[in-house]
């Protein structure tokens, strides 16, 4: 009698409160029917886009797993099939709010898609537990539901944007695609490959939740000065630090009366590239004295991604002090040059894995957007 309760419950209680908590996040609340609404047009669309990804399983006899369909037809069925379907569906929950004479500001582009997220993660999570009730489960379970609201939110900006900027190209396409790509490779991570490919979704989130904070901060900003300084009670409260906007990013990066310091950007490269093989170094030393078994490592074992983690620490470690050497050495004002060393130098070794590891490129994409915030 209580039996879907033990996979039910741990999945929806979670999903209402963060839709709860994200909903008091707005200042000028939206009506709550509207929110219930998209959040059950969430749930109900999951199982919608779950049971057209199982019959194309079927029919293709692809599936997310590698060890079911071999690397290369994982990724083709991830990337193709699992990751658009999943992603569409929470965009048709979120159809009929946009379209509603309710979804008036340019916070609403959180709001909302936020609540089809969690409605379609709760459903995706219950099933989860149901089907597999053990920690890795449980687990999953759990990553489910702030990793879609973080791909939601990524196009959920973009119509919150095309809201307020009316006169402006939207960019809800490209922001979808991002999304869609991001969402693949999590569900590769944590879907496709054994349990200690689980680490790899970690910097990927991590990444995809300062988006969704600097997204959030962005779209807060646009709302206030739309609404032409109606009310000064904000500016009354204490000041807590922010992250940058995206326009403070921007003017960091570069300024109009300084040239850009091409010379720089090739030596910061190789500084990086040394950089980065420097962390490996010193995080392969410091684990050969705590006698960590790096040969032990396997994907299958979520036990031994220790070695896996270490590794990727050094390597993330590397990126603020290349950038500090770069910017120090050239004097440079802005942070193009070593931004843009950092970028050239993930290139180099995502063409190098993709030459000598295909499998290890994945990888790479999936660490690569966590290296400019550690930058900067």
């Amino acid at each position: 009698m209580f039996g879907p309760l033990l996979w039910l419950a741990p999945s929806l209680v979670p999903a209402i409160v963060f839709a709860l908590l994200v909903y008091r996040s707005d200042r000028d609340r939206e009506p709550r029917w509207l929110v219930a609404l998209t959040f059950a047009l969430g749930a109900l669309f999951a199982f919608g886009a779950l049971t057209l990804e199982r019959k194309a399983a079927a029919l293709t006899g692809l599936a997310l797993e590698t060890r079911i369909a071999g690397e290369r037809d994982a990724l083709v069925f991830t990337f193709a099939v699992a990751a658009p379907l999943r992603e569409a569906a929470k965009v048709a929950a979120t159809w009929a709010a946009f379209r509603s004479r309710h979804f008036d500001e340019a916070y609403d582009g959180l709001v909302y898609p936020a609540a089809a997220a969690l409605g379609f993660a709760a459903i995706e999570s219950a099933l989860m537990l149901r089907a597999t009730p053990t920690a890795i489960g449980t687990l999953r379970a759990a990553l489910a539901l702030p990793a879609h609201v973080f791909f939601a939110v990524s196009w959920g900006y973009a119509l919150g944007r095309a809201r307020i900027d009316r006169t402006r190209r939207s960019v809800f396409p490209a922001a979808w695609l991002a999304a869609t790509l991001m969402h693949g490779l999590y569900l590769h991570f944590v879907y496709g490959r054994g349990p200690g490919a689980l680490l790899g979704a970690a910097p990927l989130l991590a990444a995809m939740a300062l988006i969704t904070w600097l997204g959030a901060r962005d779209l807060r900003a646009r709302d206030d000065k739309a609404s032409s300084r109606r009310s000064r009670l904000s500016r009354l409260s204490v000041e807590l630090p922010r992250p940058p906007s995206f326009k403070a990013v921007r003017a960091a990066l570069t300024h109009a009366d300084q040239p850009v310091l091409f010379r720089w950007i090739g030596f910061g490269a190789l500084t990086t590239l040394g950089s980065m093989l420097l962390g490996l170094a010193v995080a392969v030393a410091v684990g050969h004295y705590a006698h960590v078994d790096f040969a032990a490592v396997d994907e299958r074992d979520l036990r031994t991604t220790a070695p896996v983690a270490l590794l990727g620490l050094g390597l993330l470690l590397s990126f603020p002090v290349s950038g500090y050497l770069v910017a120090r050495a050239s004097g440079a004002a802005s942070l193009l040059e070593p931004a843009l060393a950092a970028g050239i130098a993930l290139l180099v070794v995502v063409a190098a894995l993709g030459a000598l590891a295909p499998t290890a490129l994945v990888f790479a994409v999936a660490f690569a957007p966590i290296a400019f915030p550690s930058l900067v």
